[in-house]
């Protein structure tokens, strides 16, 4: 265990996906006093220790709030093609349930950047993810690059718990002119927050005001405060 400022605490864990696929690793992140806990799935072309991943738990921290970020079975065996859906969805099961124990009262939220986003909720829209009160988007990608469509997005309509989206306005896989229809269909599940002039990654370009780091601080404090609305009214 090793001890940060701001008084956090970081444990790093490993918890079986399944038989076949085996085990994977995990970093959880706590506050002193977090207000609850988001289970945050890496996209698919880095593991939990991408940079963003990185970053964005420390901001979360600042909002109090703690994660749990870890590897899908491909990243864990360093290997560059995503494992199929089958195998992610299971691995995002297998999470819900070692965080239990680490978690305790602590409220639980899961989700992620990119397609762990999208995995944890097809894999909610399957089957309902055991304590969890929403789901968190990072990026939701909605479709390939210069293939706008909004497939992607109709497995949303079968998940049960309230959805936060946070999306660039220069996001090429999710065209908010497709998005935005989904959300207001979703009506009170789904919340969308945009975030101008932000790409896939979150970065801004070098002409804007703003930088990177206060999106990053802009996002997390998006996220604490919906996470907290969703448990006071659950």
């Amino acid at each position: 265990m090793i001890r940060y400022e701001m008084n956090l605490t970081t444990h790093n864990i490993k918890f079986t996906v399944s038989k076949n696929s085996g085990e994977v690793s995990g970093i959880l992140l706590l506050p002193g006093k977090p207000k609850f806990l988001l289970l945050f799935a890496h996209g698919a072309g880095a593991g939990m220790k991408h940079p963003f991943m990185e970053k964005m738990v420390v901001y979360l921290a600042e909002e109090n709030v703690g994660t749990l970020r870890y590897n899908f079975p491909f990243t864990e065996k360093k290997i560059k093609r995503p494992d199929p859906a089958p195998i992610l969805m299971q691995t995002i099961r297998s999470a819900v349930e070692a965080s239990k124990k680490f978690a305790k009262d602590i409220p639980l939220f899961a989700g992620g950047k990119s397609m762990g986003g999208r995995m944890t909720s097809m894999a909610a829209s399957k089957e309902p993810l055991n304590g969890i009160k929403g789901i968190i988007f990072f990026g939701f990608p909605l479709h390939a690059p210069g293939k706008p469509s909004d497939e992607r997005g109709e497995h949303l309509f079968n998940v049960s718990v309230p959805m936060l989206f946070l999306q660039g306005t220069r996001d090429k896989l999710a065209d908010l002119e497709l998005l935005k229809p989904i959300v207001k269909r979703l009506k009170d599940k789904a919340t969308l927050y945009v975030v101008e002039g932000a790409d896939h990654s979150f970065h801004l370009l070098k002409s804007s005001e703003k930088n990177d780091e206060d999106v990053l601080k802009e996002m997390a404090k998006k996220v604490g405060g919906w996470g907290d609305n969703i448990i006071q009214i659950s």
